[in-house]
């Protein structure tokens, strides 16, 4: 199966139909992660196949969760699952954030190549991270615990926002010990094309006073 179809199928499957070209700067941003992928260890992922599932459908997969119009991807790496959003939804003011500066340097050369508008770039940690305001929206794949996510990130997420963890299994103890002023909203098994593991995606909301959650 050619790599545009194999999207395209995997699109279908999660029930996502794209804008037009939207399929083809997905795939110019795997080729793009692939060659600099051959001199920085960006993805342990190589073939074009399985990084259309672990990396593009992987990412899109949780598209249907997102709240607000504002993103922030914590511990982006090679742009999973912040990259693959933003070129889905250019309505979407992303910031990808990374503490390694070689992944930083790939992130802005996408932006810049995939003509990515609504994409900003942060390197460093999120702990200093410290923008004029808030993200309806905090996203993090395979980052450290969700404790450690919540807490390191807590400052940075608006009021009616919520956290986006993506796990493998569902991580029960990890959310035992999430802290009392975070409550999980939802826990949702996610079936991606391609993918034979488990996939959980947590739904994270704050306790603040007067914080109402969107819907």
């Amino acid at each position: 199966m050619q790599p545009a179809e194999q999207l395209a199928n995997g699109l279908a499957r999660l029930g996502l139909e794209p804008a037009p070209g939207v399929a083809a700067k997905l795939l110019a941003y795997l080729d793009l992660l692939a060659k600099w992928n051959r001199t920085y260890r960006l993805t342990a992922v190589h073939q074009v196949a399985p990084a259309i599932s672990q990396h593009l459908l992987d990412s899109l997969a949780i598209l249907p969760h997102l709240v607000g119009s504002t993103l922030l991807d914590v511990g982006s790496g090679g742009g999973m699952p912040g990259l693959p959003l933003a070129i889905f939804r250019p309505d979407l003011r992303a910031v990808l954030l990374d503490a390694s500066a070689k992944k930083a340097a790939f992130l802005k050369q996408a932006a810049i190549e995939l003509d990515l508008t609504n994409i900003a770039v942060h390197c460093g940690r999120v702990e200093d991270y410290r923008p004029a305001a808030g993200f309806t929206t905090i996203t993090a794949r395979a980052f450290s615990t969700l404790a450690e996510f919540v807490t390191a990130s807590h400052h940075l997420l608006a009021d009616g926002g919520r956290w986006l963890a993506m796990k493998g299994v569902r991580p029960t103890e990890e959310m035992a010990h999430l802290a009392a002023d975070v409550r999980v909203e939802a826990v949702h098994r996610l079936v991606v094309p391609g993918v034979a593991g488990e996939r959980h995606l947590v739904v994270l909301a704050s306790r603040r006073a007067g914080q109402e959650g969107e819907r």
